[in-house]
């Protein structure tokens, strides 16, 4: 069985690598630098400021919640879907008719 993150660094860590990003790929979606994000993954750091964490949660496509395991009942799924709602809300009218018309042909 899988063995789920505990810590900060091994949920970017696994996330990271799940997404099949590397440090220089992820940094700049994130907007951190490739250093800082090493040290996130490899380092016992003070918690990031919550720009830096939510830069790193768009990126990695999950809540920020999740990557401070805030929320016991959110799992990785969870946290995906939160995310996509989030991102579906920020788009025009015309990108989420589009997008219900796909997911309605994906679904049959």
């Amino acid at each position: 069985m899988h063995r789920v993150a505990e810590t900060l660094r091994d949920r970017i860590k696994t996330l990271r690598k799940k997404a099949k990003l590397t440090l220089d790929q992820l940094a700049p979606q994130a907007g951190l630098s490739k250093s800082y994000l090493w040290e996130l993954e490899n380092r016992d750091l003070p918690r990031p400021s919550g720009e830096k964490l939510a830069g790193l949660a768009k990126a990695l496509n999950v809540t920020v919640d999740y990557l401070l395991g805030g929320d016991p009942t959110e799992n990785l799924e969870t946290a995906e879907d939160k995310a996509f709602f989030r991102e579906y809300e920020a788009m025009s009218p015309e990108a989420r008719a589009q997008l219900r018309r796909l997911a309605k042909a994906l679904d049959k």
